[in-house]
């Protein structure tokens, strides 16, 4: 019998950011995805994975294939992140639920608050005040939502993965600068 292959993210562990980045797919297909009343949605295209920091200010982001799970881009995005801001915790929900990337989180000297999935295992109730801190989670939910609705980023009218990188970088520049002006006013 063959020896397991390790996992994406069980390689992530040893590889260079460089690596890790172009090991993720980046072609157009389809990907699909359950709401949180668990209706499907399948999609042709790519996914754009954000690390958001309070305030619903992008810090960075990765463009993958539509069918690449959310997880899977995390480790490099918190390299990524790592070396632009110094933050203190990591909120993920629980498609993050991973040992692997709470081991990564805290390499980064963060704190990893990720909602337990309980699919694997027995449901964990968060104490108090790590679920004030999680319930700050959200700003990424609001962050998209504007991102695809009032910057453009639902309906991408070119093809290829540079263009579609392209038009959604403008989209996060002006979405960036809108934050920021919040903040200042």
């Amino acid at each position: 019998m063959l020896p397991k292959e390790p996992t994406r993210l069980e390689r992530q562990k040893t590889m260079t950011m460089k690596e890790m980045l172009n090991d993720l797919p980046v072609e157009c297909d389809f990907g699909t995805k359950r709401d949180t009343n668990g209706k499907k949605y399948t999609w042709k295209g790519y996914r754009l994975h954000v690390d958001w920091a309070d305030g619903g200010i992008p810090i960075s982001c990765i463009l993958t294939s539509a069918s690449l799970y959310d997880s899977q881009a995390a480790v490099p995005l918190g390299e990524i992140s790592s070396t632009r801001v110094t933050s203190l915790y990591d909120l993920m929900d629980a498609a993050y639920d991973c040992e692997i990337i709470k081991e990564h989180s805290r390499s980064l000297g963060h704190v990893p608050l990720i909602d337990n999935n309980p699919r694997q295992r027995e449901k964990v109730v968060m104490d108090p005040a790590t679920k004030v801190r999680y319930n700050e989670r959200s700003t990424a939910e609001r962050g998209f939502s504007r991102l695809k609705d009032d910057y453009g980023g639902r309906y991408i009218r070119v093809k290829g993965h540079v263009k579609v990188m392209a038009h959604l970088m403008f989209s996060i520049i002006a979405l960036c600068a809108g934050q920021l002006l919040k903040l200042i006013v």
